[in-house]
């Protein structure tokens, strides 16, 4: 044992908080939920690329970014919170806390979905890889779902399913 307490839990070290419980609460709290950087990038090239959006909307879920005339919402979805397949890893202390948590995230995520698209709103998906890994890419497709509901026209049931910008 190096400095902390003995919790019985094998080859794991557990080491007091230095903090107070109030001290703890205010760092906690300081944990961005938003203008994240994926966000930002996000927002900025949709700018450039001239088109208007809403932020910080009151809709289910909380959507990163609106586009209310085309009802279609974006969320940058970040790969350990919402369970992304080639990347979303399980922490191996309080292991059955986390499963269940990170678990209720990606079904919360599927209602949302859900619920957003019977009232007609064309949801998407992005993975902040897909936003650090190809921003231009990422950009591109979100563009071109606000141009389809702009026009009026429809998703080919041959386009390929994910792709960087999905529906789940």
């Amino acid at each position: 044992m190096r400095g902390g307490y003995d919790h019985g839990w094998i080859g794991i070290d557990c080491m007091t908080d230095v903090l107070t419980q109030s001290q703890r609460r205010y760092c906690m709290s300081q944990i961005k939920g938003r203008d994240t950087t994926p966000e930002l990038l996000v927002r900025s090239a949709l700018f450039r690329k001239g088109f208007w959006f809403r932020v910080r909307s009151r809709l289910r879920g909380r959507p990163d970014i609106v586009f209310p005339r085309e009802r279609v919402v974006v969320f940058i979805d970040g790969c350990f919170w919402h369970g992304c397949p080639a990347h979303a890893t399980r922490p191996a202390a309080n292991a059955a806390f986390w499963t269940e948590k990170l678990k209720s995230n990606v079904d919360r995520d599927r209602e949302v979905d859900s619920a957003l698209g019977s009232e007609g709103w064309c949801v998407l998906r992005v993975w902040e890889h897909d936003v650090k890994g190809d921003l231009s890419r990422t950009v591109g497709l979100i563009a071109r779902a606000v141009m389809r509901r702009r026009t009026g026209t429809k998703r080919s049931k041959a386009a390929p399913g994910r792709g960087g910008v999905a529906q789940r």
